[in-house]
């Protein structure tokens, strides 16, 4: 037998570099199944319970791999689940590529069982890049190019392959008319450079500033120690967007924490009173968060045009990358003699570490759940990636996790969906095997599709060679953001209907599928399960039973998020008493004066 497009397909991908391919059968690829069934492990396929959760798992290889994440499912509603987690990567610029079955050739436009549209569903999360391969000439151009499409725009791309074109005889592009071919694969990223008066003008910026800020995100972890050098230089503070969270270690003194309204009081503060500042690889949306227009000069650097000068006033642009651009730009600094600025910064940052450590270890009922962060911080080996869901989870995690030493982590920081955090630690088990991962969860997301990537978890943990991989829920029976989001923002009253969630174990789920599981009723247990599924030898769960009631106030929350909170007390929100009284003793703890170390 010859080689079919399938096989062909699978050899690309094997020259791509592509290990794994994340994905769920269906006869609309069968062609494509019955190819990896020849090669063995070579790519493997990584079955999942679901083809959402098959693209989560990819952006979570791909975030954390820095590679191309690669998912496939069958045609009709195959492609369709796919959508989600592809534009978590179109919002998080992440580079996946999807290939998709398709109905025959012969059957379409007959509207022929499981015969969907497919270039007008996925025209839009792959905008860069979308092509149906109706003849083997056309695959190694398409394949190719949809992988350095998502590499160099950082962007989901997608391929269609009919059922019928996956196992035809493969036949290479010829040089004839009509007919494109395709190079060996590989791509080498260009080093973009501003132009050297425009650095000119972005150090007059920034040296004639007092009060310098540095807003960092993911487009600047490839330059750490260069953002370090020049907040060194220019007596700056540095806070971090959500997607940022590990790019600078949280042990600096002046790095502040997040920003934005999951964000820190020194962030909140940096930005307010800042006169200068400095962005570098973060299109960070919530200007309200930023200095009020016109009272901050600013300079922006990005290697991304179209993100670049759309979220702030900013008098310069430079368009680079952040290393090189940053490498550039040190020798023109000439920061502030007087350090008062740096120094307040790092007072303000201390100051709020107290804080936060005493409102995670207050009294909750059962457990604080800033406590189950807190805890996690203060054993986390240093070299562990760190998952998160959307929810409530995520406020803990971005004030109370301390990035440092090669810890990473990340979110779906845009688009912000459920349930991405079991996959995205999916992805970066097969990303980093040799690595401990700790997935942060909402009973939630739990709910709507982690249990079932538990079984995943279950069915490939002999794979790693770390296999620790935990999964911890806040147990609180709640859809907690949601219901937080209706008193702040709604003056609503807990709609208890929509809010209330069924009581699971989501332990003895666990261990009925051979995982490894801690069932946590008090803020006692709490570390010793985090010790103890620490120093696992398999995959564990933390189930963890936490106060529902314990807001996730911003530190900067305004009179009239607070004013809605109270009106939903005044209309009878059925947790009112708790939720005062757990909110009050959160709040008094930052105006507890700071303790110096």
């Amino acid at each position: 037998m010859g080689e079919t497009v399938s096989d062909f397909l699978l050899r690309r991908l094997r020259d791509w570099g592509v290990e794994q391919v994340f994905g769920y059968p269906g006869d609309g690829i069968n062609g494509l199944v019955a190819a990896f069934g020849k090669v063995g492990d070579e790519p493997r396929f990584i079955q999942a319970r679901h083809e959402e959760m098959s693209a989560f798992a990819a952006v979570g290889y791909a975030k954390f791999s820095g590679n191309v994440g690669v998912c496939a499912a069958t045609s009709g509603p195959g492609a369709i689940h796919l959508l989600n987690g592809l534009y978590d990567a179109k919002l998080d610029h992440v580079p996946v590529v999807a290939i998709v079955g398709q109905t025959e050739r012969s059957a379409m436009g007959g509207s022929y069982q499981q015969e969907v549209d497919l270039q007008a569903l996925l025209k839009d999360v792959a905008s860069e890049y979308l092509v149906e391969v109706n003849v083997p000439e056309q695959l190694p151009n398409a394949i190719d190019r949809a992988f350095r499409t998502a590499l160099a725009r950082r962007a989901p791309t997608a391929l269609i392959i009919p059922s019928d074109v996956q196992t035809e005889d493969f036949t290479p592009p010829s040089h004839a008319f009509k007919e494109v071919p395709s190079s060996p694969p590989g791509l080498v990223a260009p080093t973009v450079v501003p132009d050297e008066g425009e650095l000119a003008r972005a150090a007059e910026v920034l040296n004639a500033g007092t009060k310098v800020a540095i807003l960092v995100g993911q487009g600047a972890g490839g330059a750490v120690d260069e953002v370090v050098q020049v907040a060194d230089v220019l007596g700056a503070g540095v806070a971090k967007a959500l997607l940022g969270k590990d790019v600078l270690s949280d042990d600096l003194p002046f790095v502040t924490g997040t920003i934005g309204l999951l964000g820190t009081r020194p962030s909140y503060e940096l930005m307010r009173d800042c006169d200068t500042l400095l962005i570098v690889g973060s299109s960070f949306p919530y200007s309200q968060f930023l200095p009020e227009f016109g009272e901050a000069r600013a300079v922006q650097i990005d290697v991304d045009g179209a993100m670049i000068g759309m979220r702030y006033p900013t008098e310069v642009n430079l368009l680079g990358d952040a290393r090189v651009t940053l490498q550039a730009l040190l020798p023109l600094l000439s920061g502030p003699t007087d350090r008062a600025w740096r120094e307040k910064i790092e007072e303000n940052v201390e100051r709020w570490r107290s804080t936060i450590a005493r409102q995670a270890m207050l009294d909750a009922d059962p457990v604080n759940p800033m406590r189950i962060v807190h805890e996690l911080s203060e054993r986390i080996p240093l070299d562990t990636i760190v998952t998160v869901d959307s929810g409530s989870a995520a406020n803990w995690y971005a004030r109370h996790l301390r990035i440092r030493g090669n810890i990473r982590g990340s979110l779906s920081g845009t688009l912000a969906s459920m349930g991405c955090a079991v996959p995205y630690a999916i992805g970066a088990k097969f990303a980093h095997p040799d690595r401990p991962v700790v997935a942060l969860t909402g009973d939630g997301a739990m709910q709507m599709n982690g249990m079932a990537e538990l079984i995943t978890i279950a069915h490939y943990a002999d794979r790693w060679t770390d296999p620790r991989c935990i999964v911890c829920v806040f147990h609180n029976n709640d859809l907690n953001q949601v219901t937080w989001e209706l008193r702040a923002m709604g003056g609503a009253p807990k709609f208890e209907p929509s809010q209330v969630l069924p009581d699971v174990s989501y332990a003895d789920f666990a261990r009925s599928i051979g995982l490894e599981a801690f069932t946590v009723t008090g803020p006692d247990e709490l570390g010793a399960a985090w010790d103890a599924a620490l120093t696992a030898g398999r995959p564990a769960v933390l189930d963890v039973r936490c106060d529902p009631e314990v807001p996730p106030i911003p530190p900067h929350a305004t009179i009239e998020q607070a004013t809605s909170v109270l009106q939903s007390v005044l209309k009878g929100d059925p947790a009112a008493w708790h939720m005062i009284v757990q909110g009050t003793k959160t709040k008094l703890q930052e105006a507890l004066p700071g303790r110096r170390r």
